[in-house]
């Protein structure tokens, strides 16, 4: 039998939880949460790399409702956001919503109903009135299409599913990417190591990470002092709102930064040729900045190699580079990053008069209303969907801010007794015309890179343009006019 929901929300990351606690906070508690994994954690779940950690500080890179007072670091490792996800699902009973190892495949809308068939890959099918996607944009590996790589006999595995069995003391590896996930696990590995041959088709650029271990005598004030937490979490959002003028304002803000890596690069780096190679020739910002303190050491060591010739080809025991070079190798390994733009391209949703999202957004682009809503899709919500991603600080502030949103349609569709309700195409064009125009001045889109921000057209669909405050202000409620409702409850 189908079982019936008012809410069905997919994923148990930041974003699942995040929205199952606004609901219950709200009064609606008829709702499911469907997770695909055995556990709750989303991305902190499956990525458990060597080194994996948050490059924004755990003190705001956690829910404004739930803190820690007990963050063993500024930055914490992967572990412990891991650990706090599980403490957050469990101090507010969310495990009894849960329903673990359930993958959906896709959902479909019932106009005559007004609800949402939710498909799984067990066959089981659920219908809710409205739908939240929790699932964000980095949990589907990017695994390049080699040449040859299925004739390859060695081990070779993602950054998000990394082979623990693998006994790498002593190993020639090939690393391929250069991105965050590959900034964090190369200095842990090159230690241990025979060989590492780092394949990097584009540099990052690189700043120093302020991390450092959090005193005990601050996590006595945390605990003991009302109020201390929160005033430390402020100073942290408003130093770090602060940095958005870099990606949208003045190009001297990023210049300044540039001089900060390029000497960051000097003190890392002994040898001339190897720092040509990884200094970047296009804007700070164009691409993800990343932090670390041990990446620059960790290549200049005598084992590691950075190959700058791309890969050519992909043979039993070795992998080929552009200039013709073969190097032998027991294990590749991809820091390739995730399926971004294109992230929910493996599933069926089908809304209004069978619109087809991904083909939509294919041939579209990804257009939503304030990255929540779209149009010919009701009551079905995204959480950190389309440009809603931040490079300046932290996401779970954007993921409140949709949370919230989302209870105050389902509010308003409830006031009204109506059964559905439908951003206008109208608002959303708007909405997004006023958008790209501001993410078309960007260093997103102006500074000189490729990045996974940009779609097939170049259009970035992936980032919030500024300050993260402003996207509070346009999502702290939801303006009627925007919607068409339909039905009666």
């Amino acid at each position: 039998m189908t079982e019936q929901f008012k809410v069905v929300i997919v994923g148990t990351g930041f974003s699942g939880l995040g929205q199952a606690i606004q609901l219950e906070k709200a009064g609606i508690r008829d709702y499911l949460i469907l997770e695909k994994a055995g556990e709750v954690g989303g991305t902190w779940r499956d990525n458990s790399y060597p080194g994996c950690a948050c490059d924004v500080q755990s003190h705001i890179y956690s829910f404004s409702f739930a803190q820690n007072p007990d963050w063993s670091r500024s930055f914490s490792p992967r572990q412990e956001i891991f650990e706090y996800l599980k403490r957050v699902a469990d101090s507010h009973r969310l495990r009894e919503r849960i329903r673990f190892g359930v993958e959906i495949t896709g959902a479909h809308w019932d106009a005559g109903a007004r609800r949402w068939t939710v498909e799984t890959k067990g066959g089981q099918e659920f219908s809710a009135q409205f739908v939240v996607s929790g699932v964000g944009g980095l949990h589907i590996p990017q695994i390049p299409r080699l040449p040859g790589i299925a004739s390859f006999q060695g081990q070779a595995w993602h950054s998000a599913q990394w082979n623990h069995e693998f006994d790498l003391p002593g190993k020639k590896v090939a690393v391929v990417g250069t991105g965050a996930s590959a900034v964090q696990f190369v200095p842990q590995i090159a230690p241990e190591v025979a060989e590492l041959k780092l394949f990097q088709r584009t540099p990052p650029w690189l700043l120093p990470k302020p991390d450092h271990p959090m005193p005990a005598w601050t996590r006595r004030v945390f605990r003991q002092v009302p109020g201390a937490q929160r005033l430390y979490r402020g100073a942290l959002y408003w130093s770090r709102e602060a940095r958005a003028l870099g990606f949208t304002g003045p190009s001297w803000i990023m210049q300044a930064g540039q001089v900060l890596s390029r000497r960051h690069i000097a003190r890392g780096i002994k040898d001339p040729e190897l720092r040509r190679k990884v200094t970047p020739d296009y804007t700070m910002g164009c691409k993800r900045v990343l932090l670390s303190n041990d990446y620059f050491p960790a290549l200049d060591r005598p084992n590691v190699d950075v190959i700058t010739d791309g890969v050519a080809e992909v043979r039993a025991h070795s992998v080929v580079d552009g200039a013709g070079v073969e190097h032998e190798v027991d294990a590749i390994i991809y820091g390739t990053g995730f399926k971004v733009i294109d992230a929910l391209d493996y599933l069926d949703i089908t809304g209004v008069d069978g619109r087809d999202l991904a083909k939509s957004w294919a041939t579209e682009g990804a257009r939503t209303h304030k990255g929540i809503t779209v149009s010919g899709f009701p009551n079905l919500f995204f959480l950190l969907g389309p440009n809603t991603a931040v490079g300046h600080t932290s996401v779970i502030f954007m993921i409140e801010a949709q949370a919230r949103y989302v209870v105050d349609a389902i509010r308003l569709a409830d006031s009204r007794g109506a059964e559905a309700l439908d951003v206008r195409e109208s608002v959303q064009e708007r909405f997004q015309e006023h958008l790209q125009g501001k993410l078309a001045k960007s260093v997103w889109t102006q500074g000189g890179c490729k990045s996974w921000y940009l779609d097939a057209k170049g259009i970035n669909r992936a980032t919030w343009p500024g300050f993260t405050w402003r996207y509070w202000l346009q999502t702290r409620r939801v303006e009627p006019s925007d919607y068409e409702l339909s039905g009666r409850s």
